[in-house]
């Protein structure tokens, strides 16, 4: 009889049983804090940005394991709420510097200056390399490649007119960060 076994926590879990097993990892349950299945231990987390609805506004999540994570996917993600990110190549870099009294002033900064690239230069970004300053964070240098917007390959999605303090997360212990843009 072959035994299964997972980690929870500090705790080693066995599983026995009669039949032959497939050798398949098990699965954890999900909302079993410190447990983790063997496919979910051996993938990198990766970074990841989306958009949600508010009242009147939009707002970008992102996740990342580091700050310079969060802020790459941030930036990326107010690109996506611009234009198909898809369809930009990355022709061009730009330097992007800025700096905030705390983490907070420092995303809106951030973003701002970002947001400035697009409605200044017609700008796009399709990749941005962050280096975040300090610990907390309170200023951060970004490498931005992309290309200005050309209307026969690139789409205009929402214009985004300014990043807002309102509900702004950033949490990189926890991997999430989230603002919302006036539109």
């Amino acid at each position: 009889m072959e035994a299964a076994s997972l980690s929870v926590g500090m705790t080693r879990v066995a599983r026995m049983g009669g039949e032959e097993r497939s050798g398949r990892p098990l699965k954890v349950p999900s909302g079993v804090p410190g447990a983790t299945n063997a496919t979910q231990a051996s993938r990198p987390r990766t970074r990841r940005w989306g958009s949600f609805p508010t009242t009147a506004d939009v707002g970008i999540w992102a996740s990342g394991s580091t700050s310079a994570a969060l802020f790459e996917a941030l930036g990326l993600g107010l690109f996506a709420l611009m234009t198909d990110l898809r369809k930009v190549r990355p022709r061009e870099e730009r330097a992007v510097s800025a700096s905030g009294g705390d983490p907070t002033e420092l995303v809106v900064a951030f973003l701002t200056e970002l947001l400035l690239l697009e409605q200044t230069d017609g700008f796009l970004a399709r990749e941005i390399r962050a280096r975040p300053v300090g610990d907390p964070p309170t200023a951060i240098v970004a490498s931005v490649s992309g290309e200005r917007f050309d209307p026969e390959r690139h789409t205009s999605r929402t214009e985004v007119k300014a990043v807002t303090f309102h509900d702004l997360v950033f949490e990189p212990v926890r991997g999430r960060a989230r603002v919302i843009v006036d539109i």
